[in-house]
């Protein structure tokens, strides 16, 4: 990678004309001498396509003809992307100056790393993390560092965690060019989390980088019906398909442990439209199974890492701290 590479950002965008301004500005800004920013419009009606030929013609625009999800989206921006750094950006972001010039710099600094995890705060309070990175537990869940907690010097220091959260995941075009891009299968939710997964079995790493930020619109209240569903079925696509065969001998208890205590809680919820989705998704992803199992096998023939490597990666039941 030479000193100045190309960066591509990739913007997912659905109906999302009252944000792009916002991140796109923010883009504009940058530091970083070579940028290519490209839109991937899941077939906008509320003017999207007319308001980035309008105001923002250097941006290059990928045209979906239906909504493909999130990962259809991704996918599809980042064929047509053409940097050797790759990073998934979401459209209700507002990024610093010189964000991308960090990132592009920290793939300099750590020759083992494939994915860079950026620092993202809350849009409206910016004392406030979204994510310093994603952890997975041995039990099989994912989640943000430090998620909802005060930007303080915990979150200060570069490390290497687990995953970069996809509203503002940054890849080594040599890592994609190996292990793939998303799973178009998840269409929503974790497709980030089983990204890193390959990358993690392949030899990359995810660094977490402070001082690349981004502040990120999110909402206390979570994802809705949707992401309850893609959550229940998503993550155990992850499990069947990434999972060690000799960590799942192991911790195969935990992991039926957590997932009989994600559908109980499901369960005693039960008269809550987000808690029957959830269900939903748990149980199209047992019967799934088979799908995934087919892509584990190829996925774990090409596996260059060590279970005990992969097994030090992984948090605490409870979470990093183990809480």
């Amino acid at each position: 990678m030479t000193n100045n590479p190309l960066i591509s950002i990739v913007i997912p965008n659905w109906n999302g004309a009252h944000f792009l301004p916002t991140c796109l500005d923010s883009l504009r800004r940058q530091t970083a001498p070579r940028l290519e920013v490209i839109v991937a419009d899941n077939a906008s009606t509320d003017g999207s396509l007319e308001l980035l030929a309008r105001d923002y013609p250097e941006v290059r625009v990928v045209a979906l003809p239906e909504n493909r999800g999130f990962t259809g989206a991704c996918n599809a921006g980042m064929r047509a992307a053409t940097g050797d750094i790759v990073i998934l950006l979401n459209n209700d972001t507002e990024v610093e100056p010189d964000w991308a010039e960090q990132v592009a710099a920290a793939f300099e600094r750590y020759p083992d790393a494939g994915i860079v995890a950026s620092k993202m705060l809350l849009f409206d309070r910016r004392d406030t993390l979204h994510t310093a990175g994603d952890f997975y537990t041995i039990d099989g869940r994912a989640g943000n560092r430090g998620v909802w907690q005060r930007d303080d010097e915990r979150y200060n220091r570069e490390e290497y965690v687990f995953s970069a959260c996809g509203g503002s995941a940054a890849y080594r075009r040599e890592m994609l060019d190996e292990v793939g891009l998303l799973d178009d299968d998840f269409f929503f939710s974790m497709e980030d989390i089983d990204l890193a997964w390959r990358a993690q079995l392949a030899g990359w790493r995810c660094v977490y980088v402070p001082s690349a930020v981004v502040y990120h619109h999110l909402a206390a209240t979570g994802g809705g019906v949707t992401a309850s569903y893609y959550d229940g079925r998503n993550n155990l696509w992850v499990i069947a398909k990434n999972y060690p065969g000799a960590l799942l001998r192991k911790h195969w208890p935990k992991i039926v442990r957590a997932q009989a205590r994600l559908a109980w809680d499901a369960l005693r919820a039960w008269r809550g439209e987000a808690a029957r989705a959830r269900l939903r998704g748990m149980l199209s992803g047992l019967l799934s199974l088979p799908r995934m199992l087919r892509k584990r096998r190829a996925i774990q023939a090409a596996s260059k890492t060590p279970p005990e490597v992969i097994e030090a990666m992984l948090s605490p039941v409870g979470g990093p701290e183990g809480g």
